[in-house]
């Protein structure tokens, strides 16, 4: 097995006791504040250097890579964009507050996901189309090394798809922006320029992306185990146990609880230091 260590800074003392602490053999620079340990062991006291030293650490196989994944099913707000769109939409008509603190809750496993929606997606009624168009051009932005992560499954041949509970508004402009395989997210009613306060057709919860996953999974053939899964909420938790590789996100606890790996301190690129 590799240790994997990265963060936004990685000190030399840091780097050197958790190197002892493994037993590694050898250290391989991955950046200016990554490095694989090869051949290390998971010993008690490297969790609470990294959590001190602001570190995501990964016991990963050794033989594992990346070019020989097939699939990567990655949520959206909060994940491969750094905003929760519902919300910014709420800002715009004036109820942000009290549609975050149910985005919390629900994100959090505390509210039932469908319902959850429903709830916020009333308080937008009435609330004029434009304000779609508005947040994605002025607050949506790409989470650090999003677009980094991107180009590196593509050149290594796996598929993406994007899940979001979400709205199709967003998710279709980012599939079509970044060159994205498939996606599946939420449509929002809207009658004479304005939003009705309804989702259109079946709305996308946690059942909803594992059951997109597996479909695509099927389609191309490929086994669980050659699929990585990315969230950060209690809603992506059926998806990411679908994956041979499930990874949270800057994630909430009942997310970070239940990955193979979390990724608090680096960016989307962290996930590329996971693989071989």
């Amino acid at each position: 097995m590799h240790l994997v260590i990265q963060g936004a800074a990685l000190a030399e003392a840091d780097l050197r006791q958790i190197e002892q602490l493994a037993q590694a053999r050898q250290i391989e620079r991955l950046g200016p504040a990554a490095c694989r340990l090869i051949g290390a062991r998971q010993r008690p006291g490297i969790a609470e250097i990294c959590e001190r030293a602001r570190l995501d650490f990964a016991l990963v196989p050794a033989n594992r890579r990346l070019a020989d994944m097939g699939l990567l099913a990655i949520d959206m707000d909060s994940t491969l964009i750094t905003i929760e769109c519902i919300d910014e939409i709420a800002d715009l008509a004036g109820v942000k507050a009290e549609v975050s603190a149910i985005t919390a809750a629900a994100m959090a496993g505390k509210l039932d996901y469908a319902q959850s929606l429903r709830r916020r997606v009333g308080l937008l009624r009435g609330l004029d189309e434009d304000a779609l168009a508005r947040v994605y051009d002025e607050r949506l932005r790409l989470s650090p090394g999003a677009e980094t992560l991107l180009a590196a499954v593509k050149r290594a041949g796996v598929k993406t798809l994007l899940v979001s509970g979400g709205f199709s508004f967003f998710t279709e402009r980012l599939k079509t922006r970044l060159g994205l395989d498939y996606s599946i997210s939420n449509a929002l009613g809207i009658e004479h320029g304005r939003l009705t306060g309804q989702v259109v057709g079946d709305i996308v919860d946690a059942e909803a992306k594992a059951a997109k996953l597996r479909a695509v999974r099927d389609e191309l053939g490929i086994a669980k185990e050659r699929i990585i899964a990315v969230g950060d909420g209690a809603n992506d938790l059926k998806m990411m146990a679908e994956a041979g590789v499930s990874i949270a996100y800057h994630a909430k606890a009942v997310a970070r609880g239940k990955a193979d790996y979390a990724l608090d301190y680096v960016g989307l690129d962290g996930v590329l230091n996971l693989f071989g």
